[in-house]
């Protein structure tokens, strides 16, 4: 389902300003990695692994690319769309914002290091773990870089069929009466506060129960017992924005300074706009498992069944209890571009004193196509 002109132009209006901010007003962190006498030896294996990842952490793509110890097995350009992406997404513009080295191995001639590498984003942070492994070249130490290669999508025809809505508003000159056509009706159909962390989460479900596709938002204020308001917040990021007809999203809103106890009664406020909308492309959700402690979540595939490269998805998951009362909600976005009948692996992090509790799930997503704003 693609997303609506207003979720698309506020994506690309936030990218553009936090790009902008990132490069007139670099934070101390930055320009301390870019000081040339910070950087460790490459005399060491552990010295040439962190001299490379600080270069890729400062996107200087070609210093760290002449550092590689097997260049020739694959060109700059082949180096440089493993770590941005082969077609515009959230890898595009994220930057490296952390990295842990583990040992896993030494020689006296080779090392190999578990590399866990921390990207941020504007709508936050995804993980990247790569095996380097560290070859002795004379008295240096130089990577071999495990590339990954995305796979190539053969020439093919494929049919799509699928609804559509577009929408004709009332012009200037146009006399139609006072009013264009109204918005969508939509309406809460679950609602669960949750103490968590100190603070209060809503948790809830929204429909869209009309025949036309909606841009949708949930505010949510809570209330104390003397009928004033505790504070304020709705859920941008934790919600599927663009409902078509009858479809139905989760929705999260956290309140982190204020405590369940402290509350009387919680006011939910959807709203929707008419939004021109089609239920392609289709994304399909394949191999879903929930994974066990230590790291409790929730993976799969997504799998673009259409013929259209998505350039974001963003996943959200519901987790139910066996009452069917919803007890988490999480979101993530796929930090690579779904190419048309290609798998693309994704995982939404669920809180592990739930992992007992969780008795059913459900996964949706949104997404967004460069150059195909609706």
């Amino acid at each position: 389902m693609k997303s609506g002109r207003l979720l698309a132009l506020t994506i690309v209006v936030v990218t553009a300003i936090l790009i902008t901010i990132g490069t007139l007003w670099p934070i101390q962190t930055a320009i301390a990695m870019a000081t040339p006498h910070l950087m460790s030896s490459s005399t060491s294996p552990r010295g040439a692994a962190q001299n490379l990842l600080q270069e890729i952490r400062r996107r200087h793509w070609h210093a760290a690319y002449a550092m590689l110890a097997n260049k020739s097995e694959f060109q700059e350009a082949d180096f440089i769309r493993d770590l941005t992406g082969s077609y515009t997404s959230l890898r595009s513009y994220a930057s490296l914002e952390s990295f842990d080295l583990s040992p896993l191995h030494a020689t006296a001639d080779e090392a190999k290091f578990r590399a866990n590498l921390n990207w941020s984003s504007v709508v936050g942070t995804f993980h990247d773990l790569r095996e380097l492994r560290v070859v002795k070249e004379g008295d240096r130490w130089q990577v071999e870089w495990p590339i990954k290669r995305e796979p190539k999508v053969p020439p093919q025809v494929i049919p799509v069929n699928y609804l559509r809505w577009d929408v004709i508003y009332r012009g200037a000159e146009d006399d139609w009466g006072a009013q264009d056509v109204e918005s969508p009706h939509v309406r809460v159909v679950a609602m669960h506060p949750v103490d968590r962390g100190g603070g209060t989460i809503i948790l809830g479900e929204l429909l869209n129960e009309d025949v036309v596709p909606a841009f949708v938002t949930v505010k949510a204020t809570l209330l104390a017992k003397d009928g004033s308001a505790l504070a304020t917040e709705d859920s941008f990021a934790n919600i599927s924005h663009v409902l078509l007809p009858k479809q139905v999203t989760p929705f999260r809103v956290d309140f982190p300074k204020v405590r369940l106890s402290q509350v009387d009664n919680v006011r939910i406020e959807p709203s929707s706009t008419l939004v021109a909308a089609s239920a392609d492309p289709v994304i399909g959700i394949e191999d879903q498992k929930l994974n066990p402690l230590p790291t409790t979540s929730l993976s799969g595939q997504l799998v673009n069944q259409s013929g259209q490269v998505v350039n974001i998805a963003h996943i959200l998951g519901t987790f139910y209890d066996s009452r069917g009362q919803i007890i988490w909600v999480s979101d993530g976005y796929a930090n690579r571009a779904l190419l048309p009948q290609t798998p693309v692996a994704f995982s939404l992090p669920y809180p592990a004193d739930l992992a007992d509790k969780i008795n059913n799930y459900r996964v949706v997503t949104s997404t967004f196509s460069v150059g195909r704003f609706q």
